[in-house]
């Protein structure tokens, strides 16, 4: 078996040390001598202990600009969901760890804020690409821009949340039906509902069988004729 790498041996002794003395009574130094490693190491991976705790946001967030810059105007929503799905999978893909930070932050109010001004990063990110597709800057566009942002950020951060609580075995499907509903909310830039009625439908990739989706496209199709 291969020997963790120094940036793992840190963020597994920085955890440690945390539920041991608390984030507040650990230092860097505790740190490093934990994880057998010198200072200048530690500071060769992480720029203070805080980042020790929180995933690397500025490379997920670019993981997002790539997905989002590959699609069309046609394929925008796809894109959105795709980049959600690709979050949801870096945490799942920490598996304990991630669940850890999350008992972390839900105790010390200073993480806590650090985590809600990372979610206003991606909230920013989506309203901005979301803006830029709808091609209207008029400030009620720009509200809509801001409300569609908002419900794939909370869409996001519930199936998030679920999972690392252990309350779902299943979280992609979960943020894929999500998603689904998320995307149901809104139309099209520029479309209208049909004089005569009509259905508006919105094409996501999701990893659900059919049949296990089908009763969430009738929902949404039965809550859109009764308006």
């Amino acid at each position: 078996m291969s020997k963790p790498s120094a940036r793992n041996r840190l963020a597994d002794a920085a955890f440690a040390l945390f539920d041991e003395r608390g984030y507040e009574q650990t230092t860097v130094d505790d740190i490093a001598e934990r994880a057998g490693v010198g200072r200048t190491t530690f500071f060769r991976h992480y720029r203070s202990k805080e980042e020790v705790i929180f995933p690397d946001h500025d490379r997920l967030l670019e993981l997002i600009r790539d997905r989002l810059a590959t699609s069309s105007h046609s394929t925008a929503l796809v894109a959105v969901s795709d980049a959600v799905r690709l979050v949801l999978l870096h945490y799942v893909d920490e598996g304990d760890l991630a669940r850890r930070r999350y008992r972390l932050t839900s105790k010390v109010a200073a993480l806590r804020d650090r985590e809600i001004a990372s979610v206003a990063r991606y909230q920013r990110l989506f309203r901005e690409f979301i803006a830029d597709w709808m091609g209207d800057p008029t400030q009620s566009a720009s509200l809509r821009a801001e409300l569609m942002a908002a419900a794939v950020a909370a869409a996001h951060n519930h199936v998030l949340r679920r999972w690392l609580r252990g309350e779902s075995s299943d979280p992609v499907a979960e943020v894929d039906e999500a998603m689904s509903e998320v995307l149901s909310l809104f139309t099209a830039p520029g479309s209208s509902p049909e004089p005569g009625g009509g259905t508006t439908v919105v094409v996501f990739r999701t990893g659900q069988d059919i049949d296990a989706l089908l009763p969430s496209l009738r929902r949404v199709v039965e809550g859109g004729a009764g308006k």
